[in-house]
């Protein structure tokens, strides 16, 4: 199974094909960095539509560059209060290519009251960097989840989480044709 990704972060796509691998066999993931056109922190339904945006980008620029694939795979991260708590969340979206999507959420972690401003003024790896030292693993694989859980959920984990739930419907497509 071919599949591509919006990203270039290692992590999100391990993350990504460990999801994948639950179902498919033989899967090879291909990271390929386009846009979200969402601000550079989505925050409550611009998570959604920043993954949206990017999986809308991602085909464009396959069949542009004459890319085959068999889904198109994007996850966004932002911060919400849709539940009336503010907390980080990812927002995964596949689609196929007869236009079938399917998405869905990893478990999402609160922020603190006194650092949600700063964080959607600018963004939440920032904010980390200032609440804890820069850490490149955390920027690579580890995310900011590494560090608050104390090592025991990953960035890799969330997004295998959220695509495992974007795949609940995308396996049982059928049922919601």
């Amino acid at each position: 199974m071919k599949v591509v990704i919006a990203t270039q972060n290692k992590g999100k796509i391990e993350g990504a094909k460990k999801a994948l691998q639950e179902y498919f066999e033989n899967v090879d993931i291909q990271g390929i960095s386009v846009e979200s056109n969402v601000p550079e922190q989505p925050v409550d339904e611009q998570i959604y539509l920043g993954a949206k945006n990017r999986v809308r980008n991602l085909k464009e620029y396959c069949k542009n560059n004459n890319i085959n694939a068999d889904l198109y795979l994007a996850v966004e991260s932002g911060i919400t209060n849709l539940l009336g708590r503010w907390m980080i969340t990812n927002i995964s979206v596949i689609e196929d290519n007869e236009g079938f999507e399917s998405y869905g959420t990893s478990p999402s972690f609160p922020v603190p009251d006194r650092l949600v401003e700063d964080i959607i003024n600018s963004n939440l790896s920032e904010v980390m960097d200032k609440v804890f030292e820069k850490d490149e693993e955390r920027h690579n694989n580890g995310g900011g989840i590494q560090l608050l859980s104390k090592n025991k959920i990953s960035r890799i984990d969330l997004t295998k989480l959220s695509f495992l739930m974007a795949l609940v419907k995308y396996i049982n497509k059928e049922k919601w044709n």
